[in-house]
């Protein structure tokens, strides 16, 4: 037995039997203490089996500006004022990532009612709850097994919820037919997004799978493509023409990927994030084309399907367009995306989602099968969530009028801070910000002074990344840097969220306006 161990079972019977009254023994124990410690120094440590040295590279690499360092900092900064800190500012605003109820957003009173019903029957007696949200919640129950929430659904999730989705797409895009089988449920979009990526990575070197993503870009995709160790092929949004996709420079990007990869695949995010843009038909047509001619499989991130404010703007979803384009392009393989996390009900949290796809073909069909039933199954709470999104009430039904009005009310909103961000950022020197056509966020181009890039460039910082923790710092508010994003070099950007309340808003601008003519004062030319 090692000699810290035996004078450790020394000191417990000396304790244990009561002889620690005297001085003597009080002097033993403290005798056999000092021994054990000065071993315990000599037992040699054992090393870490994971370091940051041996573990996954692919990991190593992956960065998600969303959650970065400024955001780290935000959150120190409300523990500080919490604790009797002063500063310039009551509070620290989060406008860093498009969490909805975090703004206070209120949840849609529908939504919620199905979902507590569902996880707790015994409300199917009580009087209070509207028959349609019973209704709807009792069906799903009755899909489930033993009729409860805690049990696992299927893989691809559950069968009653995936034809509802499947009935939703169809009315959603006139009547062209989506079948059930096609639909994958799944724990927020991104989940589903991250599966589809899986199966289109492979190949070494030159024959490595390359996924053509926008520039600006949700950091998704570029952390998604490190962890698979894919290559990521910019492709760079027309910030002149309200950040559009334009056929030469998709055309550019694929044909400089092919000199060290193989490009497979082309992200699109409509509506746009960061940038907010709402794409015309004839830019998808053109997209879609494209996508055709470079014989690229198409990922169509439309999260944000619900969330359109401008004027003359339409959301046109890629199902649609591709159809509608005729039998030359109906064959595509095409993956779209939607969730609950985004639109008007705003439900980050309950993680629900779901992904179509068409035209795969069938043995790689059956591979996505055993890639997903790997996960067992999406949360089944989220999974009802996403019901009531592509299953509302209906006109007529007890719930409608309340539904509609909380709806209209919270997309209303919306639009009108959609207006008041961009119209601010523009009345500002050295700021201009492209129309929010849609999404929940702005995405303003700041024309920093060189002495503020010099002085990022000295403390080793992207200008930026220098700007948004001086706008953290001095004015409380939590933006994402566009460097996190992805933008033309030479260009500074930061997105802000749109989702505070109008009130709340108006004041974020008020502090960013002052905040702005303070930075341009400091660091003038």
């Amino acid at each position: 037995m090692h000699h810290a161990t035996k004078n450790c079972f020394r000191v417990g019977r000396l304790v244990s039997a009561g002889r620690t009254t005297n001085r003597a023994t009080w002097a033993a124990v403290e005798h056999l203490l000092s021994v054990n410690m000065a071993c315990n120094n000599h037992v040699p440590k054992r090393n870490k089996v994971l370091t940051v040295e041996n573990m996954n590279p692919n990991i190593r690499t992956m960065e998600y500006a969303v959650r970065g360092p400024i955001v780290q900092r935000a959150t120190e900064i409300e523990n500080e004022l919490s604790k009797g800190a002063k500063k310039p500012y009551k509070d620290v605003v989060k406008c860093n990532i498009g969490d909805a109820h975090a703004m206070g957003q209120r949840p849609i009173t529908f939504l919620r009612q199905v979902v507590s019903l569902c996880t707790y029957p015994e409300l199917l007696k009580d009087n209070r709850f509207p028959s349609d949200a019973k209704e709807r919640a009792q069906r799903i129950l009755n899909c489930c097994r033993g009729q409860s929430v805690g049990s696992y659904s299927e893989s691809a999730g559950l069968e009653v919820v995936r034809q509802d989705v499947a009935a939703y797409i169809e009315k959603r895009d006139g009547g062209i037919p989506s079948d059930p089988h096609n639909i994958i449920l799944s724990a927020g979009a991104s989940e589903g997004i991250r599966s589809v990526l899986k199966l289109l990575v492979s190949g070494e070197g030159k024959t490595r799978t390359g996924v053509m993503i926008p520039i600006p870009q949700y950091p998704l995709y570029s952390a998604s493509v490190a962890e698979l160790d894919a290559i990521q092929v910019n492709y760079y949004l027309n910030e002149e023409n309200c950040w559009s996709l334009e056929i030469p420079e998709l055309k550019r990007s694929i044909d400089e990927a092919r000199k060290h990869c193989n490009p497979k695949c082309i992200v699109v995010i409509n509506p746009g994030n960061p940038t907010g843009q709402v794409l015309s038909k004839e830019n998808i047509e053109n997209v879609i084309k494209f996508a055709a001619q470079e014989k690229l499989f198409i990922i169509a991130d439309e999260v944000y399907q619900d969330n359109v404010y401008a004027k003359g703007c339409e959301y046109h979803s890629f199902k649609k367009v591709l159809t509608e384009l005729g039998p030359d392009y109906a064959h595509m393989e095409l993956a779209s995306f939607h969730s609950t996390s985004k639109g008007y009900v705003g439900e980050c949290g309950l993680r629900g989602g779901y992904c179509e796809a068409i035209n795969l073909d069938p043995d790689v069909n059956l591979q996505l099968s055993k890639l997903i039933s790997a996960k067992l199954c999406p949360t089944v709470t989220g999974q009802a969530a996403m019901d009531v999104v592509v299953n509302p009430p209906v006109e007529g039904e007890p719930s409608y009028e309340l539904f509609i009005k909380e709806k209209k009310e919270v997309l209303s909103n919306l639009a009108q801070k959609a207006k008041l961000v961009a119209d601010s950022f523009n009345a500002l020197d050295g700021v201009s910000c492209n129309t929010v056509q849609g999404a929940m966020y702005a995405f303003p181009r700041v024309m920093l002074p060189q002495k503020a890039i010099d002085q990022a460039k000295k403390l080793g910082k992207q200008p930026d990344a220098f700007y948004a923790e001086s706008l953290l710092e001095d004015a409380g508010i939590c933006v994402v840097p566009g460097s996190g994003f992805g933008q033309v070099e030479g260009t500074f950007h930061f997105r802000t969220t749109i989702l505070p309340p109008v009130a709340k808003i108006t004041e974020v601008m008020e502090r960013y306006t002052a905040f702005h003519t303070n930075f341009l004062n400091q660091y003038k030319d």
